[in-house]
């Protein structure tokens, strides 16, 4: 049974600053910016139906946050976050009231949630206890409960391969760690752990992608391993006192690996020392963008938001250079390997605020892609779309261009030519510059179909994504066949309805056609009519046009935001409405920008402002979010948004220049530069943009000033 706790923010508060070590003292930045991030902000469910769009079915938690409050650095293998129930998205709901184990890998897909272990104490036949949110705490790097029923305190910090795990036992004896390890949000289909001396363990949990390993030690001796069925239970011995603590760290190659994590980035290393560490890099990192201005809910939504947006893609190479790579080899490479990204949702705007921020990882994660193409004849994608051609154009067009840039060039070709690959339907696209749909007779939410509408357009965009890569090395030919179908959206905008519509295969419009119906992959990829029918990001003038001009699109971007939503109208993943637009899923999140493209930027503003301010940190305890944040995708809106600058074709090395949230926001550029961003005055109307003091044409800014540095100055009405 779940309760619904009241989170306390000064209790969190009081025991997050009572517990920072005096190392964290001496870190370098003047401004602490960690103090403003709440790991927990996402983690509450999302119940109010004006929200929602509809009343929730019984049963039924939104696919809203799905986000995880343990300790983490930057785009670490280890995510270190408890666990109140398998099987959802990130494992944590903040609802519940039982913590049944703390895992070692996350990121809110339903997915990971390796190597459970659980402190425990006279623990029964059933495993987990009762927690409240008045004995628990969070910081970047850091993660505190206690749990009730074992009378545990537990305290968790980690490195980028590490786990640290302290143990307050208040019972002296019967102290016992449960390793967990049938279970994990992945169906586990092995596991193994034994014995390795007396203070340490090592084994591996084997799931679909693979094996992770592990190698732990303890500061007390193991009296003995019992090994059952479903788990294992390590029994501490009652010779040694005071908090146990576990080091653990994990590795994709072999417990050898895990061992030389452990030993090269632990080693003899206090738990405060390690969480000092943790704390500094947050500090650091946080510090790159620094604002003043705007309220105290403002600051911490938006370095909540930063530090959210910046866990994903994670590690996969050892500190030794090995990963196992698409074949399952195990290879030694000069770069760090990483996950695939959430290209889907990311590619929009998280993507390129990674490069701007850490953009080294971004540099190793597209040699992780092009090494997965080597291997298997294609660049990876992720869910839908070919959106690793704007990615990666993207990275490359604002100067991250040390890699083999021909040689990715060539395996982004592929995935726009060649069917079998990365494009289902490509032949289909080609050849009739759409993708149809079958003929269905009462298509419901969950009918299968090709999601044609969303393929048609998407890889319009991915066209002209690579076609400004072929551009830029020369290729002609290649340039202006990317560009000529990269207007293929125009063939799936039926004038007659201005709305995008699918199209069956012999061309016909499909019939009959409900814009407002929401489907999964019939016609449209998550999403209704409403919400693809504004994305041409790399040709909004064409988009306008299409409609008829500037008044008939003004017109109908009004009525996206106004039409009522229908609630019977229910689909996990389309929630969070205003009007027809839906902030809570991807497809749209560029046309709350799209006024500025008819020269009615106040119409923007008015819309990104409502969207910040009541859709970001919602509900009773304020730790809600509108919509699933997809690895970081719904949190790097917030802090584009929240800043004045949002990347609108992410291909492009410019930024479209919104109001900024904040009186003043100075940004450290990876090179060193500083980009100054002021607003003076209180108004929210766009008047004016100055950079470096000159009148600037149109709305965009070069990401010139990123490498040069600069003031842009946002002048309001």
């Amino acid at each position: 049974m779940k309760h619904k706790h009241k989170h306390s923010f000064m209790v969190w508060l009081v025991a997050l600053l009572g517990t920072i070590s005096a190392g964290t003292a001496k870190s370098q930045s003047s401004t602490d910016y960690t103090k403003y991030v709440n790991p927990f902000i996402g983690t509450a469910p999302l119940t109010d139906p004006k929200i929602l769009g509809y009343e929730l079915p019984k049963g039924w938690r939104s696919w809203a946050g799905l986000v995880f409050p343990g300790s983490s650095l930057p785009n670490a293998m280890v995510q270190l976050s408890p666990i109140t129930e398998y099987g959802s998205g990130a494992g944590y709901e903040y609802e519940d009231n039982i913590i049944y184990g703390f895992t070692h890998t996350n990121k809110g897909h339903w997915n990971l949630c390796n190597i459970p272990l659980l402190p425990v104490s006279n623990p029964g036949e059933k495993f987990g206890s009762h927690f409240s949110h008045q004995k628990e705490g969070a910081a970047p790097g850091f993660y505190q409960v206690y749990l009730d029923d074992y009378k545990v305190n537990v305290s968790l910090t980690s490195t980028l391969r590490c786990g640290y795990h302290r143990y307050e036992y208040e019972q002296p004896n019967d102290r016992q760690i449960l390793f967990d390890l049938a279970k994990a949000n992945n169906k586990v289909s092995s596991w193994t752990i034994e014995q390795d001396g007396n203070r340490a363990v090592q084994g591996y949990q084997e799931v679909g992608e693979g094996k992770i390993y592990f190698y732990a030690t303890l500061n007390s001796d193991i009296s003995r391993l019992d090994k059952q069925v479903q788990y294992a239970l390590l029994h501490i011995s009652n010779d040694n006192k005071g908090p146990v603590e576990v080091k653990i760290a994990l590795s994709f190659v072999s417990t050898a690996n895990a061992k030389e994590n452990l030993a090269q980035e632990i080693g003899n290393q206090s738990f405060d020392a390690i969480r000092a560490a943790a704390h500094d890099t947050w500090k650091n990192t946080l510090s790159k963008i620094q604002v003043k201005g705007g309220t105290e809910k403002e600051r911490q939504l938006f370095y909540s938001s930063l530090y959210r947006s910046l866990l994903w893609p994670v590690l996969r190479s050892d500190v030794n250079g090995e990963y196992t790579d698409a074949k399952r080899q195990v290879i030694k490479a000069n770069f760090q390997y990483y996950t695939v990204p959430s290209l889907w949702d990311t590619y929009r705007n998280k993507d390129v605020l990674l490069g701007l921020i850490s953009p080294q990882v971004t540099l190793d994660i597209i040699k992780s892609m092009k090494d997965i193409g080597d291997k298997t004849g294609f660049i990876p994608t992720f869910f839908h779309g070919d959106h690793a051609a704007s990615s990666i154009t993207g990275a490359y067009l604002r100067g991250i261009d040390n890699f083999d840039v021909r040689g990715t060039y060539q395996l982004l070709l592929k995935n726009a030519n060649v069917a079998g690959g990365t494009r289902p339907f490509i032949t289909e696209y080609i050849q009739k510059g759409y993708i149809s749909d079958p003929d269905v007779k009462n298509p419901q939410v969950e009918t299968k179909g090709k999601a044609g509408v969303s393929k048609t357009l998407e890889y319009a965009y991915d066209d002209y994504s690579l076609a400004q890569l072929a551009q830029r090395l020369g290729d002609t030919a290649n340039y202006r066949i990317l560009m000529a179908r990269s207007k293929n959206y125009r063939n799936v905008f039926d004038p007659s309805i201005r709305f995008m519509r699918g199209r069956l295969d012999n061309g016909d419009w499909i019939t009959p056609f409900n814009p407002q119906y929401p489907y999964y992959e019939y016609m449209f990829r998550e999403a209704n009519a409403w919400q693809v029918s504004f994305y041409a990001p790399h040709d909004m003038k064409g988009l306008v046009d299409l409609y008829g001009g500037p008044k008939p699109f003004e017109a109908k971007l009004d009525s996206l935001f106004t039409v009522p939503w229908n609630p019977s109208y229910i689909a996990r993943n389309v929630e969070t409405m205003v009007g027809q637009y839906c902030h809570g899923n991807q497809p749209d999140h560029e046309a709350p920008f799209a006024y500025y493209f008819i020269n009615k930027p106040e119409k923007s503003q008015k819309m990104i402002d409502y969207i910040l301010g009541h859709l970001y940190g919602i509900g009773d305890d304020g730790l809600a979010l509108c919509g699933m944040d997809d690895a970081g995708e719904m949190s790097s809106w917030y802090v584009f948004s929240a800043l004045g600058l949002y990347p609108f074709s992410a291909t492009d090395p410019n930024y479209l220049v919104t109001v900024p949230v904040f009186d003043e926001v100075s940004w450290t550029t990876s090179n060193g530069k500083q980009l100054t961003i002021r607003k003076p005055g209180t108004g929210r109307n766009l008047k004016a943009i100055k950079v470096n003091g000159k009148a600037l044409k149109g709305y965009f800014v070069s990401h010139n000033l990123f490498k040069q540095g600069g003031i842009i100055e946002v002048v309001t009405k």
